[in-house]
């Protein structure tokens, strides 16, 4: 079982014209060649955890039920590029000199509907609980700042080369990484994705099991590949930015998404 946990495909009623629909917004943006640059992708670095926000309130089962199917996994992601192409669509038509700052604006506007919505039913439900995501999140930042200073110590050029999307790409699997730990080893929750899942199984035999928990391998091996990833990237960045940007970009949602849906989940469930 490579997928993970809960992933199932909507039925046809809504998956035909969610695909429809993406199908679609892919083609338009195709046809009009958006400019991809460093402060592209990270503009749309919100629309990452608006996404992850979304299927967070789609677990504890507080969106609609007619929108409910569009906010599983993988439906989520699906609905949200939708959502967030339309966007760049329209800043690319009406407002071509701020299309990154229309993007972030928009997707910022996001997270905070989907977060006023999370913390209501925090408060509703009496299962409001911050203090362990707001540890999870300040751990993440720091651990990316000494991720960061170590790359423009040790690699210079990847530093300047990746720039503000290789930030982003080590600080999204941070969140993530350091989130899963706080999961599994405070929160007692479960791992839904394969392979991490493998990793933590296999420090549950190491002797510092019972000492420090599982979840220290966890983030060791993820910032590791992220860190080996960014600098792999760096010289394709260099040859094709727009490619480069993009698909580290992708590496960063692989991260950011996951990480930002634990700490809204975390703090909803108690």
């Amino acid at each position: 079982m490579v997928l993970p946990e809960g992933f199932a495909l909507p039925s046809l009623v809504y998956l035909l014209p969610l695909l429809l629909a993406v199908g679609s917004v892919a083609w338009a943006l195709w046809r009009v060649k958006p400019t991809i640059s460093e402060r592209t992708v990270v503009a749309l670095a919100p629309w990452m955890v608006v996404g992850a926000g979304l299927h967070a309130l789609y677990q504890v089962q507080f969106v609609p039920k007619s929108l409910a199917p569009l906010l599983g996994t993988p439906s989520v992601y699906l609905t949200t590029f939708v959502v967030a192409g339309l966007v760049w669509l329209f800043s690319l038509q009406r407002r071509r000199n701020s299309v990154p700052q229309t993007l972030a604006g928009v997707g910022v506007a996001g997270i905070l509907l989907v977060v006023a919505v999370a913390l209501w039913y925090g408060i509703q439900n009496d299962s409001l609980r911050l203090f362990w995501p707001f540890v999870a999140l300040v751990v993440a930042v720091v651990l990316t700042g000494l991720l960061w200073a170590g790359t423009q110590f040790f690699y210079p050029h990847v530093a300047v080369i990746t720039g503000a999307v290789g930030v982003l790409t080590l600080f999204g699997h941070a969140v993530d990484s350091v989130s899963t730990a706080v999961g599994i080893d405070v929160l007692n929750f479960g791992e839904r994705t394969p392979v991490s899942r493998a990793i933590l199984e296999f420090a549950e035999v190491l002797p510092t099991a019972d000492a420090i928990g599982v979840g220290w391998l966890f983030i060791i091996v993820k910032l590791a590949i992220a860190e080996f990833v960014v600098i792999l990237f760096a010289d394709y960045v260099a040859d094709e930015p727009a490619e480069g940007y993009l698909l580290l970009g992708v590496v960063a949602a692989v991260g950011l998404g996951p990480g930002a849906h634990n700490l809204i989940l975390f703090a909803i469930t108690g």
